[in-house]
């Protein structure tokens, strides 16, 4: 059963993501289990769904592809935890 990953960045840019999705925008495609993504802004930050096959697929892309790449002090968030305005 395919799964919705969401995910919020706070602080993030438009640039920040262009520049995030040229490292790993290749590997995401060709990943195992990919299907969908898509982002907009958010109030305080950037919002990121991506559609998997399974949550296996989704949990190792990001920890083969996006947690070593990341910024310092960059740490996506569940929805649970949304990026607020300050």
């Amino acid at each position: 059963m395919a799964v919705m990953m969401i995910s919020e960045v706070c602080g993030q840019t438009p640039e920040g993501h262009d520049d995030m999705f040229t490292l790993v925008g290749d590997a995401l495609r060709q990943a195992p289990g990919f299907i969908t993504h898509t982002s907009h802004p958010v109030e305080a930050g950037w919002r990121f769904v991506d559609v998997w096959s399974s949550r296996e697929d989704a949990t190792q892309f990001f920890a083969t592809h996006i947690a070593p790449t990341l910024p310092a002090g960059i740490r996506p968030k569940r929805p649970s935890s949304r990026c607020t305005a300050s």
